[in-house]
């Protein structure tokens, strides 16, 4: 049986088309993101979201170490904003350190379901993994 180009070609390349975008969203920054604990146990979950032409970041919840929700005033806080690609999985821009009281340039590091944030604060660097919640 003879093989057709173009009844092959049609699978393939709407394949191709589904394929890239569900791609480009495994290394997105834009999601829900599970911070550490911080120094009282409580950890933070991160919306991620698009703002205009960058991606920025806002504490929409927080929970205990019993993972209770609690109240804090860093509820609503945007800790990350005007992020842009840089290139392999890293975005650029600023970031607020609640526990520093600090705006300082921002790096953001996405690999699957890890994202790496970074900035300095002065001569001193930090950074936390955060985990993908969805």
């Amino acid at each position: 049986m003879p093989v057709r180009p173009f009844a092959t070609a049609i699978p393939a390349a709407l394949c191709a088309a589904l394929a890239a975008p569900m791609a480009a969203l495994a290394d997105t920054p834009v999601g829900t993101w599970a911070t550490p604990p911080d120094r009282k146990g409580v950890t933070a979950h991160i919306e991620a979201r698009p703002c205009g032409d960058a991606t920025c970041g806002v504490i929409a919840r927080t929970y205990d170490a019993q993972g209770r929700p609690v109240e804090t005033p860093n509820l609503g806080v945007r800790v990350f904003w005007d992020m842009t690609p840089a290139g392999n999985g890293e975005w650029t821009g600023r970031a607020y350190v609640p526990a520093a009281g600090a705006t300082v340039p921002g790096t953001i590091r996405v690999a699957g379901d890890r994202m790496e944030v970074s900035g300095c604060v002065g001569p001193i660097c930090r950074s936390q993994t955060w985990r993908r919640v969805r």
